[in-house]
């Protein structure tokens, strides 16, 4: 009830504004969950008069900012497009007519072009951190978004499909999949908080001719309890020993070949050969190929479910290249040749996009191979029959794949495919999220780069660091899981850091530090807070009645009104898919409140100053926590 005391207690202050007239006269606004949305609605309206402009045109064109010195929203003048007046004359004409006795904001200030408008902080205060301390993990999550219509619940949610991850099953889990599994996990939990209806694919590379070999590696140096204890350690070396082989003996055939020996029979008794035939088993259906390689893909699943819980990351579908059947690709395939995509081509099957398309598109997209001499079918064609199954499967009214940018031309191949089959309402709701590459990353164990290795080097690593503070070492229940905990944290910052389309250096010292802007530093942020909660021993019941109106200090309104920018921080990632939209401000908040702490005391302080302060930093845990959740983070209490 205090989510709808908070914005009462606002509504009183302002004239001819209710809920319902809000949501009427301006779509996509939502009060209840976004306080700042009211100030807009607010502003708008006061402006109107002063400007002449209608107040559903100022609405949209009022912009939050990002620095705490440019005030909290900025009118940005030329966007209102007035003829015959400069924006700068606007600015200095408009700001002296603001009312004196606004409830809600100070006297604006005319910079150049743009008008500052500052939240009172009194107010702002009064409201936010009531409705921050009831709506609890739901402050910065809005359920209105992803509805259908927003006005009507009960048409439902629209839904999204995210594709990530996707390791190849005996194969290390390398640093792309690392940054997929990141930024999937991250866009999942970003659609969910808006109230999408969201489903979680894992499409694993599990099929295809190296898993005849694999199976010829097992049936000849396969260990049973080694492939219990780690399926995919025990898988991937047998696999990289089976190819060495592999490779040896096609060297020496190709020696005995240019010696004008006859090596027919050499080939066909080859491991290549054997496993091309192995594979043949397996897509013909025979019941022992298929047990054994089911057996390696559900062992490998199990694995990678608890090193996805070590991340909070869950899937509700792993599928993979296997469960695309012949069928279907066969059934694709007819319709695309029946459409004139294809065309053959020495045996080949392939889609000319040069032919098909005209001008720079065509010669941009190329040529894509589907379909090889042998009859195997590649990867796009599988793609095609899978995506079309899904959207039969799901009926998605969106899709991304989070796919290295390595891969840029491929899904646009993909979805150019798709509309050139017709399908050009399935084509439009799908989208490549892509990423950079990680340089320089390296583990213990060598160049392989499995997952868990990357985890316990950097878990090992904070174990150490943590170690050399005894005292506060003694105090933490559980120094190994807070050490991996802090480790997780490490990676994900740091992948999460930068822009999604840039490379980044793996730095374990940098990124385990807790200097500067580190996971470990966001940890240590949330951790301060928990414990000033636990040595106040303020009740719950004084904080739900402290008296805010005492929060008049420099330090504590500016904490407020970067508390208050959560919600449409939120939002405006759903615009630009970054994590690093979240993390920016995820770090400026946590220095804002770390530079607070030595002018607003709560320990020692007399009891109304002591729980106001401690309701504000309560309204601050709450934010940081939910931040760090929704970028995949596990909040730590103890360190």
């Amino acid at each position: 009830m205090a989510t709808a005391s908070g914005i009462n207690q606002l509504l009183l202050k302002l004239d001819n504004l209710t809920l319902e007239s809000i949501s009427d006269k301006y779509p996509n606004t939502y009060p209840q969950t976004n306080p700042f949305d009211l100030y807009r609605v607010h502003l708008a309206e006061i402006l109107a008069p002063i400007t002449g402009v209608a107040a559903e045109k100022i609405h949209p064109v009022i912009q939050w900012t990002n620095t705490l010195d440019k005030g909290d929203f900025t009118l940005p003048i030329p966007a209102l497009r007035i003829k015959g007046a400069k924006p700068d004359a606007l600015g200095a004409e408009w700001a002296p007519k603001f009312p004196e006795d606004d409830p809600l904001f100070d006297k604006p200030v005319a910079a150049g072009p743009f008008l500052s408008f500052f939240a009172k902080g009194g107010p702002l205060a009064q409201s936010l951190i009531p409705m921050i301390r009831a709506l609890g993990a739901d402050y910065g999550r809005n359920s209105f978004i992803g509805l259908k219509d927003p006005k009507d619940p009960s048409k439902g949610k629209k839904r999204l499909v995210v594709e990530f991850s996707s390791p190849n099953i005996a194969k290390p889990f390398h640093a792309g999949h690392l940054r997929s599994t990141i930024i999937g996990s991250f866009l999942a939990n970003l659609y969910e908080g808006a109230g999408w209806d969201v489903v979680r694919v894992n499409y694993l590379g599990d099929w295809g001719k190296q898993y005849g070999l694999l199976a010829l590696a097992y049936e000849r140096y396969g260990d049973e309890e080694a492939l219990k204890k780690d399926p995919i350690d025990h898988l991937f070396r047998l696999y990289v020993r089976i190819n060495a082989e592999k490779d040896d003996e096609l060297a020496t055939i190709e020696e005995k070949k240019k010696e004008g020996q006859d090596v027919t029979e050499l080939l066909a008794n080859s491991l290549d050969e054997q496993a091309r035939g192995y594979f043949r088993k397996m897509t013909d259906r025979d019941e022992s190929a298929l047990a054994l390689w089911q057996r390696f893909r559900d062992l490998s699943i199990v694995r990678y479910r608890a090193t996805y819980a070590r991340l909070n990351i869950k899937f509700d579908e792993y599928s993979g290249e296997s469960q695309v059947s012949e069928e279907a690709m066969a059934k694709v395939a007819k319709e695309m040749a029946e459409k004139g995509i294809t065309r053959e081509d020495q045996g080949a099957v392939l889609v000319d996009f040069t032919q098909l398309l005209p001008g720079k598109e065509g010669k941009r997209l190329g040529k894509a191979v589907l379909r090889k001499r042998d009859g195997t079918a590649l990867y796009l064609t599988r793609d095609i029959a899978e995506l079309l199954g899904r959207y039969e499967k799901y009926g998605f009214d969106h899709m991304i794949y989070v796919v290295a940018s390595q891969q840029d031309l491929h899904l646009q191949q993909l979805f150019k495919i798709i509309e050139l089959l017709g399908y050009k309402d399935i084509a439009s709701r799908c989208q490549h999220i892509n990423f950079g590459l990680v340089m320089g990353m390296s583990t213990r164990r060598g160049t392989v780069k499995f997952l868990d290795d990357i985890l316990r080097d950097c878990a090992d690593h904070m174990h150490e660091v943590m170690r050399k503070n005894e005292s506060k070492y003694a105090q933490v229940e559980d120094p190994v899981g807070t050490a991996d905990t802090l480790g997780i944290s490490s990676v994900m910052t740091q992948d999460m850091s930068g822009k999604r389309g840039n490379n980044y250096t793996f730095d374990l010292a940098v990124m385990t530090s807790f200097e500067g802007d580190t996971g470990p530093y966001l940890q240590y942020a949330h951790t301060r807070l928990s414990s000033i909660k636990r040595r106040a021993n303020v009740t719950e019941e004084e904080l739900a009645d402290a008296d805010l109106s005492l929060l008049t200090e420099p330090h504590a309104v500016n904490v407020v009104r970067l508390l208050a920018q959560w919600p449409d921080v939120a939002q405006n990632t759903l615009r630009t898919l970054e994590p690093t939209t979240v993390v920016t401000y995820l770090f400026r908040l946590t220095h804002v409140i770390s530079s607070s702490y030595d002018h607003l005391q709560v320990v020692g302080s007399e009891p109304a100053l002591k729980a106001s302060r401690m309701a504000l930093y309560d309204a601050a845990r709450i934010v940081v926590a939910n931040c760090m959740r929704l970028l995949g983070l596990s909040p730590l209490e103890r360190m």
